[in-house]
């Protein structure tokens, strides 16, 4: 019986090497290994991108923002006092 076990492994390790050595498998491998490469160089420059896009939103649209909030409430500003005063409530210039 341990001969005829013994017999069985040699089949099944043979069977398992011829194919972990196939063309196929190594083919596999490789695209594998190559796609890996391929989303490592995607990240790192979707990141640099990503910072690039940030720091430029910083640097160019918040204070945008910061300063249409401030000139609109300035406008609130000068009408409320318009109100106040009496004089009639002169509507903002639509664009």
């Amino acid at each position: 019986m341990a001969a005829k076990r013994s017999s069985n492994e040699g089949v099944l390790s043979r069977v398992s090497s011829s194919i972990s050595e196939s063309p196929i498998v190594y083919k596999g491998k490789r695209v594998a290994s190559d796609a890996g490469f391929v989303a490592k160089k995607l990240l790192k420059s979707t990141g640099k991108a990503a910072w690039i896009a940030g720091t430029t939103f910083l640097i160019l649209v918040v204070p945008l923002i910061i300063e249409m909030e401030r000139e609109a409430q300035y406008n609130d500003l000068e009408l409320q006092q318009a109100s106040l005063l009496g004089t009639p409530a002169v509507a903002a210039p639509q664009k």
